[in-house]
This record gives structure tokens, C-alpha cells and sequence, in this order.
């Protein structure tokens, strides 16, 4: 995923300025897909320049309102439909993991049950948030659920894995 195609996402529902958007990437997007103030108003701009978003509307103190352009949806649904997500499968956690021989057994041990903690940490993270996300009709709610599930599952197989794993050392 693209921080361009996220800002189109967020935009698809609707115009917004660069804060509302950070305020809303804080509590959707950051989880899978963080992104600073400044990467974020630097696409707006070449969103913009692109003809993929418009200025809809201008405030106070430079204030912009961005709506996504018909080019900008189309670029989305393309991206969307046509373009294969990129799958990662570089890991440098379990890179360490493939080394951990090269330590005392505590040092591994001591690894591995960081990794559960942090597995964990996440997990915690996402249930703080589950009633927020929960709470919401709209679709960055119905289908931000679903993102919310995926990150459950996967720290609690992380969890799961790495309090296995530092039951396999001996």
C-alpha cells in the first residue's frame, strides 16, 4: 500500500483537510499504514498536482479542503482491483531468530519472551481501540473491523509463537 492510496481512500469518503485526515489515519490507518504530518501534506500535494484530488474548499490561515478527483477514484479502484498487493516476507525479527545459537539459551529465552511481550502490547493496543472502531456505520468502520480482526489474529499468533518458541529452547 501506497500512502497516495491511502490518502485516496480516506478521501473517497469524503473531503477533508490534511489535519481531518491525520486525525483520521491516527485512528484507523497508523495501525497497518503510519504516516507523518509531513509525508502526508507532501502527497497531498502531488495528489493534487496529479489531478488525482482537488482543492474543494479554503479557510482560514491556508486552511485546504481536498475532495478526490473521477481520476483520483479511478486510480483507486485500479489499484484496488488490478494491482497486486506487495507481500512482504523479509522479517527481521525471526532473521534473529534464525541466529539465536549464537547466544547463552537465557539471551534467547530473554528474545523470545520479548517478542510475546511486544505480541502482546499489540494486542492490547488493538482491544483499547476495538469500541472506537466498533462504534462507527460508515464504511471506514465496517471495513475497518475487519483490519482490526486480521491485527488481532496475527498478535496473538505472534504471542502464541513466541511463548512456544521460548518453551523450545533448552
Amino acid at each position: 500500500m501506497s500512502l497516495r492510496h491511502a490518502a485516496l481512500g480516506l478521501l473517497s469518503e469524503g473531503p477533508a483537510s490534511g489535519y481531518d485526515l491525520m486525525k483520521m489515519f491516527d485512528v484507523s490507518l497508523a495501525n497497518v499504514w503510519p504516516a507523518t504530518q509531513s509525508q502526508l501534506y507532501a502527497e497531498l500535494g502531488k495528489l493534487a498536482d496529479a489531478g488525482l484530488v482537488s482543492v474543494a474548499a479554503e479557510g482560514p490561515r491556508g486552511r485546504k479542503e481536498y475532495a478526490i478527483t473521477e481520476e483520483g477514484l479511478a486510480e483507486l479502484r485500479h489499484w484496488l482491483i488490478e494491482v497486486e498487493p506487495v507481500r512482504n516476507v523479509r522479517s527481521d525479527m525471526l532473521l534473529r531468530v534464525f541466529f539465536l545459537a549464537q547466544v547463552d539459551p537465557s539471551q534467547a529465552k530473554d528474545y523470545l519472551r520479548r517478542q510475546a511481550e511486544m505480541a502482546a502490547e499489540r494486542l492490547a493496543h488493538l482491544e483499547s481501540i476495538r469500541d472506537f472502531v466498533e462504534s462507527g456505520q460508515d464504511n471506514l468502520s465496517v471495513y475497518g473491523r475487519l483490519v482490526l480482526e486480521y491485527g488481532h489474529h496475527l498478535s496473538t499468533t505472534a504471542r502464541d509463537w513466541a511463548e512456544w518458541a521460548e518453551g523450545q529452547i533448552r
